[in-house]
C-alpha cells in the first residue's frame, strides 16, 4: 500500500463514508415503492429484482465517482458494505448478484478482485439471513451493537446459545480485515481499500465499515416501526368505528320492529312491505361492513329507511323531497351517518306534530367538499330538551363520537333550534364550502322550516390502507 493517509484526512474520509451510506438509506426510505419491497419478508423473484434495482444505482455511482475522482473520493465507494446489506435483506441470490453489478465499473478499470470480493460479501450476508431463525433479529443490528459483545459472550458460554445480532457484526469485521489483507498480499490496483497501516488506524476503518452497514439498517428499522405504529392506529380506529356502528344497528333494528308491530294490527300488507325493506337493509349490512361507503349507497340505505317511516306515518303525512348533486354521489361518507340525522328529524321534529310534515335532503359538492343538508318543518326542539339531545338515546351521541374518532377536535356538532321563530340557517364559518373539518348544524330557518341539519367535510381526505377505508384527520 501507499504511505498511510494522515489521521485527519482518514477521519474525514471515514465520516463522509458513513454519512453517504446514511444519506442513501434516508432517501430510499422516503420512497413508498422501496418500503413496500424492503419490508416484505417473503419475496418473490420480481420483488427481489426490484430490491436490487432500488439499491444498486446509487452504489454504482459511488464506485464510479471514486474511480473518476481519485483518492479524494474514496468515501463514495460502498461496494463491500452495499453488497453485504443486499445479502442481509435480500438473501443469498440478491447479495452476490447485486455485489457483481455494483463492481462492474471497478472491473472495467481492471480491479480484478473487486467483483469476487463484493459477491462474496453479498453471499455471506445471504447465508446469515438464511441461518437466522427469527428474521426480526436482523433489524436489531445497529451502530452500537458492539456494546452487546460481553452479554453475547456470557450467553454463549453459559447457555451455549448464539446471539444472532452478533453475526453481522463479526462478519463485517472479517470482511474489512480480509479486504485490507488481500490488498496487502496482492497488487494494490486489483482491489480498493482505504489506506491504513496495521495499527489502531485500521480499527477506525473497521468501525466505519460497521457503521456504514448498521446505520442504514437503523434508519430503515425506524421507518418500519413508524409504519407498524401507523398500521396499528388504523386498526384501532377501525375497531372503534365497528364498535360504534354495532351500537347503531340494533338501535335502528329495534325501532323498525316496533313499527312492524304497530302495522301488523291494522295493515298486514304494509307490514309485509316493511319487513321486505328491513330485509334489504339487513342484507346490505351483513353483506359488507365498511367504515366508509359511497354517498350513492348511503342514500339507497336512507331510501329504504324512509320507505319504512312512510309506512309508519302514512303516505299523506310524510313528504320526502331530495335534491342530489350528481357530482357528490361517488364521494365517500362514514356509513350509517345519515340515518341517525334523519331519525332525529322524525323523532324531534315531525312525530310530535299533528298531520306529519316534510323532510328535505340536499347534497352539494364544491372543490372536493361535500355538504349534506337535512331539513324538516316539524315542531323543533324545545330549550328544555336541548341539553339532553346528545345524552338520551344512541343516535346523535353516536354520530358525534364517530366524528370525533375520525376528525379529532377538528369538527363541530351543534343544534340550535328555536321553535316558532325563523332564523337564518348557517354552519361553520358562514360559507358552506369552507367549513373547518366537519360541521353539523340544527337551526331554525325561514320558509316555515323549524329545523335544518347540515353536515360538511372534505370528501377527498379518504385513505385506503390494506383494504380498510380510513379518513385522514384534517389539520388547520
Amino acid at each position: 500500500m501507499e504511505t498511510a493517509t494522515p489521521i485527519r484526512d482518514l477521519l474525514f474520509t471515514l465520516l463522509l463514508k458513513v454519512g453517504v451510506a446514511s444519506s442513501i438509506a434516508a432517501l430510499l426510505a422516503r420512497w413508498n415503492a422501496f418500503r413496500r419491497v424492503l419490508f416484505t419478508e417473503e419475496r418473490d423473484p420480481d420483488q427481489k429484482l426490484k430490491l436490487m434495482l432500488f439499491m444498486t444505482p446509487a452504489l454504482i455511482v459511488g464506485v464510479t465517482l471514486r474511480l473518476v475522482g481519485g483518492p479524494s473520493y474514496a468515501f463514495a465507494d460502498l461496494s463491500l458494505e452495499g453488497a453485504f446489506l443486499m445479502g442481509l435483506l435480500g438473501g443469498r441470490v440478491v447479495g452476490p448478484i447485486g455485489g457483481a453489478l455494483i463492481t462492474i465499473p471497478a472491473l472495467i478499470s481492471r480491479e480484478w478482485l473487486a467483483m469476487p470480493a463484493a459477491s462474496t460479501a453479498g453471499l455471506l450476508g445471504g447465508l446469515i439471513r438464511q441461518a437466522i431463525p427469527n428474521k426480526e433479529d436482523l433489524w436489531n443490528f445497529g451502530p452500537f451493537t458492539f456494546l452487546n459483545i460481553p452479554k453475547a459472550t456470557v450467553k454463549l458460554l453459559r447457555k451455549a446459545e448464539l446471539s444472532w445480532e452478533m453475526a453481522p457484526l463479526t462478519t463485517c469485521i472479517g470482511l474489512e480485515l480480509g479486504r485490507v489483507a488481500l490488498v496487502e498480499a496482492t497488487k494494490p490496483k486489483w482491489l480498493f481499500a482505504i489506506d491504513a497501516h496495521w495499527d489502531w488506524w485500521l480499527g477506525l476503518t473497521v468501525i466505519a465499515t460497521l457503521m456504514s452497514v448498521a446505520s442504514p439498517l437503523k434508519i430503515w428499522n425506524n421507518t418500519r416501526v413508524e409504519m407498524n405504529l401507523e398500521r396499528h392506529q388504523q386498526l384501532l380506529l377501525k375497531a372503534r368505528m365497528d364498535a360504534l356502528s354495532s351500537q347503531i344497528n340494533p338501535h335502528f333494528l329495534f325501532n323498525t320492529l316496533n313499527t312492524v308491530s304497530a302495522l301488523i294490527r291494522f295493515d298486514p300488507d304494509s307490514a309485509r312491505g316493511v319487513v321486505l325493506k328491513l330485509s334489504n337493509i339487513l342484507r346490505r349490512l351483513l353483506r359488507k361492513h365498511e367504515t366508509f361507503v359511497p354517498l350513492r349507497e348511503e342514500l339507497q340505505f336512507i331510501d329504504d329507511y324512509l320507505d319504512i317511516e312512510v309506512a309508519r306515518f302514512g303516505k299523506d303525512n310524510l313528504d320526502i323531497v331530495k335534491q342530489i348533486d350528481d357530482a357528490a354521489l361517488e364521494a365517500f361518507v362514514p356509513s350509517m351517518l345519515l340515518q341517525p340525522m334523519v331519525e332525529n328529524c322524525l323523532k324531534h321534529g315531525l312525530a310530535p306534530k299533528l298531520g306529519g310534515g316534510k323532510i328535505e335532503l340536499r347534497t352539494t359538492s364544491h372543490e372536493g367538499r361535500l355538504r349534506i343538508e337535512i331539513e324538516d318543518n316539524g315542531v323543533g326542539i324545545s330549550e328544555e330538551k336541548m341539553p339532553h339531545v346528545y345524552v338520551e338515546g344512541i343516535g346523535l351521541s353516536n354520530v358525534r363520537e364517530r366524528l370525533r374518532v375520525l376528525y379529532g377536535a377538528d369538527f363541530h356538532l351543534d343544534i340550535q333550534s328555536r321553535p316558532g321563530e325563523g332564523t337564518p340557517a348557517g354552519g361553520g364559518d358562514g360559507d358552506p364550502h369552507r367549513d373547518s373539518g366537519v360541521g353539523i348544524d340544527d337551526t331554525g330557518s325561514e320558509m316555515n322550516k323549524t329545523a335544518k341539519r347540515s353536515l360538511g367535510f372534505d370528501a377527498r381526505s379518504r385513505l385506503k390502507e390494506g383494504g380498510i377505508g380510513m379518513f385522514r384527520r384534517r389539520s388547520g
